[in-house]
């Protein structure tokens, strides 16, 4: 089961890691957490009602990046526009952002953080042995697969992937490419990705 999710009786998944594996993930988990942010209310009391009200951003991330985890909802780049229709897309897109963008940075920062804690608990259970095996529930399989999904998109766009095409060109990279490691994460939880969606699958 090495580096490859597999089913468990009853639902959930597992996979064996080892604690280079375990360290690797857990530090790109951080640092998508810092990537995304804290919540609009972070520095406030808790207000559960301002919370639910709270507008969100109605413009676009400056990073690349966060472009790519919350893209604009009414535009395509690949069906260039009309001016007006293009002046149509973005307040819709700004409306649909004010109003979705911080439930979905709290979504995203809730699948990290199940990453991080799932990995320190299983951290300290197998203390001075190498690694373990990680067992989830169903519920945490899910949180595991959209945290990946964005770990994949946000390293990808750094790697400046938009297609196979791109792809195709990362397994033929010289070992001395500065890029090289950014690379092997990137396929490495791609197929780690691969394999708990065919776990989850009926």
């Amino acid at each position: 089961m090495p580096g490859t999710f597999e089913p468990l009786p009853g639902g959930g998944a597992a996979v064996a890691l080892d604690d280079v594996e375990i360290s690797i993930i857990r530090s790109l988990a951080v640092q998508l957490l810092e990537l995304i942010g804290p919540g609009p209310g972070a520095d406030a009391p808790d207000d559960p009602l301002a919370e639910l009200f709270a507008e969100g951003p109605s413009e676009p991330p400056g990073d690349p990046v966060l472009r790519r985890l919350f893209p604009d909802a009414y535009s395509d780049p690949e069906q260039p526009a009309s001016p007006r229709d293009a002046e149509e897309q973005r307040a819709h897109s700004a409306e649909f952002r004010r109003y979705t963008e911080n439930d979905l940075r709290a979504g995203k920062r809730d699948n990290a953080l199940a990453i991080i804690r799932s990995l320190d608990a299983l951290a300290s259970a197998s203390a001075g042995e190498g690694g373990a095996v990680l067992k989830l529930s169903p519920a945490e399989s899910q949180q595991w697969l959209g945290a990946l999904n964005d770990l994949r998109l946000a390293i990808g766009s750094r790697l400046e992937i938009t297609d196979d095409e791109d792809t195709d060109l990362l397994y033929r990279l010289p070992d001395d490419d500065p890029r090289k490691p950014m690379v092997m994460a990137y396929l490495w939880l791609g197929g780690l990705q691969e394999t708990l969606v065919g776990t989850l699958m009926p």
